[in-house]
Formats: structure tokens, C-alpha cells, sequence
């Protein structure tokens, strides 16, 4: 019995069963990608025009970037104080919604529903879904923060994609389930969960099968993407029986449990490690912080002196003379001033790759660059996302669940691709990590162009190409901050470029998208009210909601989304050429 007990003990505080149950939760943690379905039924049910219904997706990027209090609580609350905080704040926000459309409640203005009900309290719970995760587990993995963080955006990302596919088990005639779905499913996972989530003394787990087990984990979310892809691809083909669908979401959520063999095999099969072992895992790390105010040889300076002595002496060094003697012309500009031979430049505050503080790193233009490039390349890609109902209703589709599940699964594997291609480019070629942002611009701007010239299967193209780039966009950029700013203050800054969406989303869906969709919407209207020689006393740019039909609709938009996203290639190129010295010496690449 006693053994028993052990073995459950050390299951329940393994670091992969904190892993495999963080999924879980962020599995649940993107239902604001779920906006682009419920989007339509809001605007049917109050009567919101196209420009009111993108206010309200404004709002919901809003509250789902605002993670600066989450932040906050983190460092006096336990996680399942955190969890908690976000659940009551999910069901809150979209149990209100669903009172509100089902004409159980009466309706509230503007206001009110994109500002307290979505924007705060509903998607806003996110971010304490997304906190919590992510600090437990960072803390669980030290060694291994990039492929935890990759794992778990990616399946936050994937959420809206596998709560679609569960909602299709209750076979509902009427999107306003969904909401209900919204509202309770994902507060019943995380209180099931919450006390199991949390900080475990991970670093005292390290084993050599670590790899191994990512790479299983690797496994389980390309299998899941693929599935996915095939089930959603199939149901838009073939009308399948209800038997079949709800077949198909049992063996989604037999793929979700998947991971958990990795606890159970590590804790129950596995050979137990001895106390010598477990004693001579390594502590954690403590991060030093530098003195600004120490001697600073400006490697780029050195490098100067080192290239005109090659010049003169007309020979041409290898790769690695040249690092040697770069070394020697360092050492020998310390040891001068040393002796007060030469002042070496001193430079205040930190230099890029060290610890930043916020103040610091607001003043930097590095910061600003990706920042704007963000707001442009980032706030199209949300824009696509949050009117896909619209897209979709408008070129004649009747089920759009299909459409914003598709770019769902495109966005978990933007993210997932992204952060793995990136690394591939600074750990072997060292170039910048920026270059995989400017890449992934350049083929949103190409799938926005297809749209917007209205090709044949414009849909379909515009969902894969800008899901891949959105997606990419939240894998590179943490990992981009920090490297370039250092881990002190990465919340606070990677919250702060968050705020990107919610500002592109404001301009390009709340002004630009929602503007020429009611233009043109009233247009058509019109058009009609002429051909039919009808008479309506209704003032066309009034509350009542209108619909417009054809590639139109958006084509003008993607157009200029399009161009937005060149700028945003120019601006990263920018941040490129700024910090390749800096990921050179990052990022060394030794000769072969």
C-alpha cells in the first residue's frame, strides 16, 4: 500500500503530468479564436451592423492582450488562485452573451457588450489561463523553455479548432449553443485541473529521455493538426451521418490524452532514480545582472582595426585567425587601459542581449520596429481572423464553423513550424531571428493578394497562408525579445507587444474592413431597392443590419492588408540589418 501511495505521489508532482495537464488547458485558452463563428449570431440577434460587430472584435483582442494584471497576480497568488480568477471571468463574460442572444436577458448597448462582457471579462480570462500555464511550466522546464512555450501557444492557438469539433458532438441546429459551449466547457476542464498545474521542482526531473519524450510530444500535435485538417476537410466535402461525427470528436479527445503515457511510463514503468542520481542534478540557475558601469570593448570597433591591418598587409585571414585576432586586439585594448594607456568607451545601461528593464527597452528602436512591424502584419492576420464569419457568409458558405476551425489548425502550426524554422535560421546560419518575420510578412502579403484578386480558391489560400503567418508571428517574437532584452522583464514587453493585435484590429477591422463592408452592403441594398422598384422607408445607413455578398465584400480590404504587410517586411528588414552584429555573436558559426 505504501508503494502505491509513493507512485501516486510522484505522479501527481511529475513535471509532465504539469505539462500534459497545461495543454489541456490551453486547449481551452483561445476560444476569442472562436469569434469569427459566434460573430454572425451577435449580429443577427441585437441587430449590429457590420461596423459595430468589428468594435466588438476589437474589444475581445483587447481583453485578450491586457495580461499585465495576470502578470502581477502571478507573483503573489498561487496558480489555481490564477486559474480561478480567469474561469470566473470566462463564464461571466460569454454566460452573459448567451443570456443576451437567446433573448433571455435584455439587450445591453454597445458599449457595455464589447467593453464589460467580452473585451473584459470574457477574453481577458485568457490571459490568466495563458499566465498560469506557462509560468508553471517555464519553471518546470528551464532548460527547455523554447519548446514548452512553442507546445503550448501552439495548442491555444489549435482551441478554437478542437472546441469547434467537440461542439459538433451535440449535433445543435443553432450557433447560440456554441456560446453556452464557450461559457461552461472550458471553466469544468480547468477546475478539474487547476490543482495539478504548478510549479513541481522540475529541475530536479531532468532525465535523458527528455528528448525523447518531446519528440513523442512533437508526434501527438502534428497528428493532431493532421487530423483535424482531415475531419473539418471531410465534413465540408461529404454530408456525414451524426454517428460519424461524433466518432470523429471521441478520437479527438482520445489524441488529446495521448500525452499523459509520458507521466505514467516515467513514474510507473520506468527504472526509479537513486538519491546519488537525484543529488547531482544541478540547481537552478540565478541570473547575474551586469555592471553597467565595467570597461565595454566595442567588438565592432575591434573588428575595424583587425580588417585595416589585414588590408595592409594585403592577405586575406581565415575565419579563424581572424576570431583570434580579434581576441588578441581585445585583450591587448583591456590591458591597455588598464594602465590608463587608452579609455575605453563606456557605455550606460545594458547592451542588447543582457537584462532589460521596461524603461530601458521603451527608448530602443529595435523595440519600436517590431513593434509597428506587429501592428501591420499581426492586426491583418486578426482581422482575417475575426470576420471569417463574414468571409465565409458572403461568398455563399452556411457553415462557417468549418472555415475559422481551418485557420485554427493553420495557426497552431504557424506557430509550431515557426518557432522551429526560426531556430533552425539563428542556430545554423546565425542570421538574425527578425529574417523568419520578414518571411512569414512576405507570404501573408502573397495569400491577401490571391484574395483580394478574387482567384479561384481564394478562401482556401487566404486561410492557410495568413494562418501560417499569423501563427509564426507568436512564436518568433517572444523568442526574438528575449534575446535582444533579456529575460528580466520578458512578461511585461512580450504583454506590452501583444498590444499590437488589439491596435491593428482597431484600425484595419474597426475603420478599414467594417467600413467598406457596410459601403458596400448598403450599395447592394440599394441596387436592389432599384431593380425591384421597392419602397422601404428605412434609412440605409441607419442600426439594421445589413449583408453583402461577393468577393467584394473583402477583396478591397486583403488588397490593402496586402500592402500593410510589405511595410511591415520593410520595417523587419530594418531590425535585421540593426541586429545582425548582435545574433553573430550570439549565434557563432564555426567553420567546417
Amino acid at each position: 500500500m505504501g508503494i502505491a501511495e509513493d507512485k501516486l505521489r510522484d505522479f501527481v508532482n511529475n513535471r509532465w503530468l504539469v505539462l500534459v495537464a497545461s495543454m489541456w488547458i490551453q486547449s481551452c485558452a483561445g476560444v476569442g479564436y472562436l469569434f469569427g463563428t459566434i460573430s454572425p449570431v451577435i449580429k443577427s440577434a441585437m441587430g449590429y451592423n457590420q461596423r459595430q460587430v468589428a468594435l466588438l472584435g476589437v474589444a475581445k483582442d483587447l481583453g485578450d492582450s491586457i495580461g499585465f494584471i495576470a502578470g502581477s497576480l502571478c507573483e503573489v497568488l498561487p496558480i489555481w488562485g490564477i486559474l480561478c480568477i480567469g474561469v470566473v471571468q470566462n463564464f461571466l463574460g460569454y454566460g452573459l452573451v448567451w443570456l443576451i442572444v437567446t433573448n433571455r436577458l435584455p439587450s445591453l448597448p454597445l458599449w457595455v457588450d464589447e467593453i464589460s462582457i467580452v473585451g473584459v471579462r470574457g477574453t481577458n480570462g485568457e490571459t490568466y489561463f495563458n499566465t498560469a500555464a506557462l509560468v508553471a511550466c517555464v519553471q518546470n522546464f528551464p532548460k527547455s523553455r523554447g519548446p514548452v512555450v512553442g507546445i503550448l501557444k501552439g495548442f491555444a492557438g489549435l482551441s478554437g479548432a478542437i472546441l469547434s469539433e467537440v461542439y459538433s458532438i451535440f449535433n445543435s441546429s443553432s450557433d447560440n449553443s456554441l456560446i453556452l459551449l464557450i461559457a461552461v466547457g472550458p471553466p469544468v476542464v480547468i477546475l478539474s485541473l487547476m490543482f495539478i498545474v504548478r510549479p513541481v521542482g522540475g529541475h530536479r526531473q531532468i532525465r535523458p529521455s527528455d528528448g525523447l519524450s518531446f519528440s513523442f510530444t512533437y508526434c501527438v500535435c502534428l497528428l493532431l493538426a493532421v487530423y483535424l485538417l482531415g475531419t473539418l476537410i471531410l465534413e465540408d466535402l461529404v454530408d456525414l451521418p451524426q454517428f460519424l461525427i461524433t466518432l470523429f470528436s471521441v478520437i479527438l479527445l482520445i489524441i488529446l490524452v495521448l500525452p499523459v503515457i509520458i507521466p505514467i511510463i516515467l513514474v510507473f514503468i520506468s527504472e526509479p532514480r537513486t538519491v546519488v542520481e537525484v543529488n547531482l542534478l544541478p540547481e537552478p540557475q540565478v541570473q547575474v545582472e551586469s555592471n553597467s558601469d565595467e570597461p565595454e570593448v566595442i567588438l565592432s570597433e575591434v573588428e575595424s582595426e583587425a580588417e585595416e591591418e589585414r588590408a595592409a598587409q594585403g592577405e586575406s585571414l581565415g575565419p579563424s585567425e581572424r576570431r583570434k585576432r580579434i581576441a588578441q586586439l581585445q585583450a591587448k585594448l583591456l590591458g591597455a587601459a588598464a594602465v590608463g594607456a587608452v579609455r575605453v568607451k563606456r557605455r550606460k545601461g545594458p547592451r542588447r542581449g543582457e537584462n532589460f528593464t521596461v524603461k530601458q527597452t521603451l527608448v530602443k528602436a529595435d523595440f519600436w520596429l517590431m513593434f509597428f512591424s506587429l501592428v501591420l502584419a499581426a492586426g491583418s492576420g486578426i482581422t482575417v481572423i475575426d470576420n471569417m464569419g463574414q468571409i465565409c457568409e458572403s461568398l455563399g458558405y452556411d457553415d462557417t464553423r468549418i472555415f475559422v476551425s481551418l485557420i485554427s489548425i493553420w495557426n497552431f502550426l504557424g506557430r509550431v513550424g515557426g518557432g522551429y524554422f526560426s531556430e533552425v535560421i539563428v542556430r545554423t546560419y546565425a542570421y538574425p531571428r527578425p529574417v523568419a518575420m520578414a518571411v512569414v510578412q512576405v507570404i501573408m502579403a502573397i495569400g491577401l493578394l490571391y484574395y483580394a484578386m478574387a482567384w479561384p480558391g481564394a478562401i482556401y489560400v487566404v486561410i492557410v497562408l495568413v494562418g501560417l503567418g499569423y501563427g509564426a508571428h507568436w512564436a518568433i517574437v517572444p523568442a526574438t525579445v528575449s534575446e535582444l532584452f533579456g529575460l528580466k522583464s520578458f512578461g511585461a514587453l512580450y504583454n506590452f507587444l501583444t498590444l499590437a493585435m488589439p491596435v491593428g484590429s482597431l484600425i484595419f477591422s474597426g475603420v478599414i474592413a467594417s467600413g467598406i463592408y457596410d459601403y458596400e452592403a448598403d450599395k447592394q441594398a440599394a441596387l436592389q431597392q432599384q431593380n425591384l422598384n421597392i419602397l422601404i422607408q428605412t434609412s440605409l445607413g441607419g442600426t439594421k443590419s445589413l449583408s453583402c455578398t461577393g468577393t467584394v465584400c473583402f477583396s478591397i480590404t486583403c488588397g490593402i492588408l496586402s500592402g500593410l504587410c510589405l511595410v511591415a517586411v520593410a520595417l523587419s528588414s530594418i531590425v535585421v540589418h540593426r541586429t545582425r552584429s548582435v545574433y553573430s555573436h550570439l549565434y557563432v558559426k564555426l567553420p567546417s
